[in-house]
């Protein structure tokens, strides 16, 4: 089976699937429209999420058997249609799902600790001790939205800390011994930690806004390293304004691009205020991009189609 990679990842996963007797072909640059003229001649595509593969392609890959996602979401494939046409679906969230979990620690210790903020200042000099004054995680309650792959992954994190772990899931019965599962009501009166860990679809779009964020009994440090989709911007400046909000660690924002490779052009007031915020961390969707994560987003794909077809 022929196979076209339109992403570059892990050397393996080309050498691996060469091994398997799959004839592996490289096109990074080609638009989306050029690749559509002659993926007919193709088995398999392999992606991250360079261009969507929406209904027009997949009915051009008239000989589409699979589509292998190396990362965790599928949100630049249609899903539903692909099914329709037996087209086999590889994600790989169990290859960063400890890259996440590390990831998702780290950024809420250093918001709650203002490592960003105090390292900021000595580098330019300035020693203040009192203003940088962190708040300890012991014997707050860590809510977790969410319970795959990747929110298991930081309860699993948060083990060695006194805290209390919760989740809510729209599915039942996800909790275990790292996380108690709870209704929507339980979560918002006991949080004081929001880690945001679901997938982009229609009933998380904007899930974050006024309404959710004015629902939660006590102010919360909020962390998003899902999707930037999940947080309306402006409501949570507005929550940070108001301090209902004590800080916020974001790895993804609204304003990305769907390839998740750029920085967004358009630069809207509720970004240019959380450059400016101390109480706000950001980083460029890198929370499962770790050299490890690499490897095993890639062999984990291998995995699922060896299993499939060979």
């Amino acid at each position: 089976m022929k196979v076209l990679h339109l992403d570059t990842n892990h050397p393996l996963l080309i050498e691996e699937l060469s091994k398997l007797g799959f004839e592996n072909h490289e096109d990074y640059k080609s638009t989306k429209e050029s690749i559509e003229k002659k993926i007919h001649l193709y088995d398999g595509v392999i992606l991250r999420s360079r261009f969507p593969l929406d209904q027009q392609f997949l009915d051009k890959a008239t000989n589409l058997k699979f589509i292998g996602r190396v990362g965790a979401g599928m949100e630049n494939i249609d899903v539903r249609y692909a099914k329709q046409k037996d087209i086999f679906l590889a994600s790989a969230p169990e290859g960063n799902r400890n890259a996440v979990g590390e990831h998702t620690l780290g950024m809420l210790l250093s918001i709650m600790n203002n490592m960003c903020k105090a390292n900021r200042e000595v580098k330019k000099g300035k020693w203040d001790r009192e203003g940088n004054r962190g708040m300890e995680l012991n014997g707050k309650t860590v809510g977790i939205i969410g319970y795959g792959n990747m929110g298991k992954a930081f309860a699993e994190k948060l083990q060695g800390f006194d805290v209390e772990v919760i989740c809510y899931d729209i599915i039942g019965g996800v909790g275990d011994e790292n996380a108690r599962q709870v209704g929507i009501m339980e979560f918002q009166q006991k949080s004081d930690v929001v880690s945001l860990h679901v997938p982009q679809t229609g009933l998380t779009t904007g899930m974050v806004n006024s309404e959710f964020i004015n629902g939660f009994h006590k102010p919360f440090w909020l962390i998003n390293t899902a999707r930037g989709s999940c947080v309306v911007t402006k409501d949570m400046v507005t929550g940070l304004k108001s301090k209902k909000v004590l800080g916020a660690a974001l790895d993804v924002l609204e304003y990305e691009k769907t390839s998740f490779e750029n920085m967004f052009s358009k630069k809207p007031k509720a970004f240019k205020y959380l450059r400016k915020a101390k109480n706000v961390l950001l980083t460029p969707h890198v929370a499962g991009w770790s050299s490890e994560s690499k490897e095993k987003l890639a062999q984990t794909i291998v995995d699922k189609i060896k299993e499939r077809f060979c």
